[in-house]
């Protein structure tokens, strides 16, 4: 707490000059010192009044001053909010994307976090984790595979695969996340194509103040349109003996942005992906 400043000899100005000071009364508890009766009861009274209140302006300190721009910070970082999602809109969540688009993406990434005021802290925050984000964008995408810089199957003519929408589903209760991914298989003509979700289970933990691991469990694989009826196809997990040494079923990946409605992430390879609430 601040201390209040000495008070200059003007709070005094005007104050009637007090009688010297006697020592208490013997068998007197109170501590209090007791001015001479050099003047009648009524008139001590009134001097002493008039001192308190001399003091009391003196010692109360000045308001602090209202603070500027209380609401720019917010506005700065709703502003940049706005910045990022306009960069990666039109790149199909990254497959679009050329390397002036990363850079562009990347920049302005780094423009929000930086205006975030610190780390994020998920041991504070982890309840805003909890939810469906959607995938805006992933800047491993412009590899041109679904696994981005891991492998992963590629998108192209000799697997016809059409990406939909992207989705994280997060339960910090139970510990589940769950990578989501809409797709459409091509088929032989006349055959239509096959819609399908694929959802990849994973349970997480926290490493550090804002670095996350997960570990893979199963895929299960749900069709849907006219081939909605058929019931879900769990994949099995390859066992670690025959899995490449690239696919470890783990990764980790850092929270550098993070509130009610919007999601950054670098992942361990420097994948950086966006996402907002659903």
């Amino acid at each position: 707490m601040a201390m209040a400043a000495p008070c200059s000899s003007s709070c005094y100005a005007g104050a009637t000059t007090s009688p010297p000071l006697v020592v208490r009364p013997a068998g007197v508890r109170s501590e209090k010192l007791w001015w001479a009766a050099g003047s009648s009861g009524r008139s001590c009274r009134q001097q002493q009044g008039r001192k308190r209140q001399q003091l009391s302006v003196c010692a109360t300190a000045a308001p602090p001053p209202p603070v500027a721009g209380a609401g720019t910070d917010a506005d700065a970082v709703a502003s940049l909010k706005i910045k990022l999602l306009s960069a990666v809109s039109g790149l199909n969540r990254g497959l679009s994307a050329s390397q002036e688009d990363l850079d562009r993406a990347d920049a302005a990434a780094r423009e929000l976090e930086a205006a975030a005021g610190g780390p994020v802290d998920l041991s504070r925050d982890l309840d805003k984790l909890q939810g469906r984000w959607r995938l805006v964008y992933s800047s491993a995408f412009s590899s041109r595979t679904l696994g981005g810089s891991r492998p992963g199957p590629p998108t192209g003519r000799l697997l016809p695969i059409t990406l939909g929408l992207v989705f994280q589903r997060i339960d910090v209760v139970s510990r589940d996340f769950d990578n989501i991914v809409e797709l459409e298989l091509g088929a032989p003509w006349p055959l239509p194509p096959v819609e399908a979700t694929a959802t990849l289970a994973h349970k997480f933990e926290l490493i550090g103040a804002s670095g996350i691991k997960i570990t893979f469990e199963k895929t299960t694989v749900r069709t849907k349109g006219s081939l909605s009826q058929l019931p879900p196809l769990e994949v099995p997990r390859i066992p670690d003996s025959l899995r490449p040494p690239s696919n470890t079923g783990s990764g980790e990946f850092e929270v550098t942005y993070l509130d009610d409605d919007t999601r950054i992430t670098r992942g361990d390879r420097g994948e950086l992906r966006v996402f907002v609430i659903s």
